[in-house]
């Protein structure tokens, strides 16, 4: 007897890894799972991972993407946010959610899209994961070719940029230059859970306004 995906429950904070997953048994399980779902996949050559991520990193994940809203807003940066939509190559076998992504050098080519498909769009240019229970899967996105990855663990945000085809950890934003994104980040994520996510979010603004 097959079992159906919806028989399976997996638990905020855990993961469950299948094995010879092919292609269209990918999309059918991506088809069935539907748009708005809690769990994220990542995908690599027939190994399948299933992750459902615990309530704090759905609010972590929601305060750096508004973090970088707000930069991109009152610098006037055309992008375009595609949240935790799934990036995808069916010739590399490879996909990937990540918790949030931004199109910004190449946002034109994505406007009026609702899914990527990376065998003809480009990736994103900014991809966020947030790794409080589950590993950054850093290899997906090497080889899809996200010129730049935000990791933010309880430690504080991480970027990773792709040199050569593997990510080298970097101090700065080539997408923010001469802006203290890291300092930055921590600095207003710890601020909302001080003194809470709407003062935290006014407080930025002002610095942004008052120092770029």
């Amino acid at each position: 007897m097959l079992l159906k995906l919806q028989q399976i429950i997996v638990k905020p904070g855990q993961q469950m890894l299948l094995k010879d997953i092919s292609w269209q048994q990918l999309e059918n399980i991506l088809e069935e799972m539907g748009e708005r779902r809690a769990a994220r996949i990542s995908y690599s050559h027939g190994w399948l991972e299933i992750m459902v991520p615990l309530p704090e990193h759905e609010k972590d994940k929601e305060l750096i993407g508004d973090l970088v809203k707000i930069l991109l807003e009152i610098l006037q940066i055309d992008f375009e946010p595609f949240g935790s939509t799934t990036l995808k190559n069916e010739r590399m076998r490879q996909a990937v959610e990540p918790d949030t992504s931004f199109y910004i050098q190449n946002q034109a080519a994505v406007i009026g899209k609702n899914r990527i498909d990376l065998t003809i769009d480009p990736p994103p240019d900014l991809a966020i994961e947030i790794d409080i229970t589950s590993r950054t899967r850093f290899k997906n996105y090497e080889i899809l070719g996200v010129p730049e990855l935000w990791r933010h663990t309880q430690q504080g945000l991480e970027i990773f940029l792709l040199k050569e085809g593997k990510y080298i950890k970097s101090e700065s934003s080539p997408n923010f230059p001469d802006i203290p994104i890291v300092e930055l980040v921590n600095k207003y994520v710890q601020q909302c859970l001080t003194i809470g996510r709407s003062q935290a979010m006014r407080n930025f603004r002002d610095w942004v306004k008052n120092n770029l």
